[in-house]
């Protein structure tokens, strides 16, 4: 790997607000000085960019080949909250992801997640309890305090979340939030609980809203979540309260861009550059006291060198503690080879458990509206479809499709429902990422596709299915945790493609059909998502019932 000494071109100072010729000295990956030149240079230096709010397990990558994809773009530090993995093997999969972390340079910052289980309204592999909590931070050092998805438990001052804040604050970290809708004197309660940021604001109303309280607003584009065009103006005013974040990012996505995307973007829409990179690389800096350089002296030599500052900006050259790690769009770190840990308890399934039997004189059930490009959902109450046994059955030509959550640490009946704007004209898709719990989740248009995909899983022991009608099918293994690959993540990539397209083939429309699913056992977004233990309401936090009493007026 080459090791940085000297570097010269336009060096972009974030903390200056300033452009200038000059040369950067390094020593032992630490910036000893800095130069003014006369000369003229064609390339810009600039800090690196860093995702504020990613979970590496979306990218069904381990840390160490996450790295390898991310550093191509100019990432060189992450902000990363484990709680997928937590919620499969508990405290030891948070280790898993701080010791496979250390395979690469890319400087990966993990929280220590309060929220494992997200809610008590569905089945999770573990807990991670206060005392965890506490042994995390102890061990660790670990900067922040991953987000506190549970706000109805701020708010109703839950025991179990209060005195995690309050370690959290005892060890002088900071507090992630997560708070989809939450606005005025309940958002006010939830920030002064010392709750710091939120990355789920989906229109500006509610950014502005809560930036009035004091919060700082992560502004979120990844795989499925896509809130940056609605968050965007926030950069003319508030770019010292902003950081930028992907949340979840597929590996076909993350082969194409990451933050990188998102400057060139803003700067597309004329807004500042130095605002712009204030919140691309500084202030994720500043708030999570991270050891990452900003192109000051004494600082670690983390930089990027560029072709231009603006909307065509493409990045040439990734340097993390002065070490050469990607250039010219490609990586220079080998892939390392990574254990796999898993829990996967239970056993195939058959048809019959995904059949649906409605109540006497019921002609309408409440029904998921999954939307493109969001976490929310929507609840619809339409008239279903029933065979000649009276069973309540898919319905394709109104895509009202089933939806199941087979619990994969136990053996109990799958949950099942129905949801709409998957599209699929025929069979199923499953995956075993599925947050946070992480069952198994299933949409599809008959029980035999069903059960089908769902029993594809099982026996890999987690990944992502499609199957078809006509008996083919495809499966994607994830063996760490159900969750991610231990294989070559460009590899991966071009694997989750092929699945992508298959899934796309059976006809649904969505972007990213695998990413929305993931979301669809979410219960801490609203507004209607289903549990291993039924469908769920997250406005009232409470469960809801499939079938409606009677016809509805």
């Amino acid at each position: 790997m080459q090791c940085l000494h000297t570097l010269s071109g336009n060096v972009v100072d974030v903390v200056s607000r300033t452009i200038r010729a000059a040369t950067i000295y390094v020593e032992n990956g630490i910036i000893s000085d800095i130069v003014p030149s006369d000369e003229q240079y064609d390339t810009y230096i600039l800090p690196g960019f860093i995702d504020a709010h990613i979970h590496i397990e979306s990218s069904m990558l381990v840390p160490a080949e996450f790295g390898r994809l991310a550093n191509v773009h100019g990432t060189i530090a992450t902000v990363s909250d484990p709680h997928e993995i937590a919620n499969v093997l508990g405290i030891e999969g948070v280790r898993y992801m701080i010791d496979n972390a250390r395979q690469t340079p890319l400087k990966i910052y993990f929280g220590a997640s309060p929220c494992v289980p997200a809610t008590n309204f569905e089945t999770a592999g573990a807990i991670l309890s206060p005392a965890d909590i506490d042994q995390l931070f102890a061990q660790y050092d670990l900067h922040y305090l991953s987000e506190v998805m549970n706000y109805p438990g701020v708010l109703n001052a839950d025991p179990d979340i209060y005195e995690k804040i309050a370690i959290a604050k005892r060890y002088g970290k900071v507090i992630d939030g997560h708070a989809p809708g939450l606005r005025g004197e309940a958002a006010r309660q939830y920030i002064a609980a010392g709750i710091s940021t939120d990355h789920e604001c989906f229109t500006l109303d509610e950014a502005l809203d809560k930036l009035s309280y004091g919060m700082k607003i992560i502004i979120r584009e990844g795989s499925a979540a896509k809130n940056f065009e609605a968050l965007a103006p926030l950069f003319a005013q508030y770019a010292d309260h902003l950081m930028l974040g992907s949340d979840d990012k597929h590996p076909n996505d993350l082969i194409i861009s990451h933050i990188d995307e998102l400057v060139r973007r803003a700067l597309a829409k004329g807004y500042d550059l130095f605002d712009v990179l204030q919140a691309a690389c500084a202030n994720p800096v500043r708030h999570y006291d991270l050891s990452v350089g900003l192109l000051q002296i004494g600082d670690p030599a983390d930089c990027i060198v560029t072709n231009r500052v603006d909307a065509r900006m493409k990045v040439l050259q990734t340097y993390i503690n002065g070490n050469l790690v990607a250039e010219n769009g490609k990586t220079l770190l080998a892939y390392s080879d990574a254990t796999a840990p898993n829990q996967f308890c239970t056993s195939p399934k058959t048809e019959r458990d995904f059949c649906l039997y409605p109540p006497a004189h019921s002609t309408h059930a409440n029904v998921i509206e999954a939307l493109e490009g969001q976490l929310i959902t929507r609840c619809q109450t339409m008239p279903f479809a029933t065979n000649a046994q009276g069973e309540a059955i898919a319905d394709v030509e109104r895509d009202m499709l089933k939806i199941a959550v087979v619990n994969r640490y136990a053996d109990v009946p799958p949950a099942v429902g129905f949801i709409r704007n998957f599209g699929l004209q025929q069979g199923a898709i499953a995956s075993s990422v599925a947050h946070d719990s992480h069952n198994i989740i299933a949409v599809g248009t008959n029980d035999e596709a069903l059960c089908r995909a769902v029993n594809a899983l099982i026996q890999y022991g987690g990944g992502l299915a499609a199957v078809a009608d006509n008996g083919s099918e495809q499966v994607l293994p994830l063996p760490v945790a159900g969750l991610m690959s231990t294989g070559n993540g460009y590899q991966l990539a071009q694997q989750y493609e092929q699945i992508d397209h298959f899934v796309k083939q059976l006809g649904s429309p969505l972007t990213a059909p695998y990413m929305t699913l993931s979301f669809m056992a979410l219960l801490v977004i609203p507004s209607l998502k289903l549990s291993d233990k039924g469908l769920f309401d997250g406005d009232t936090f409470a469960f809801k019932l499939l079938f409606c009493p009677t016809t509805p007026q």
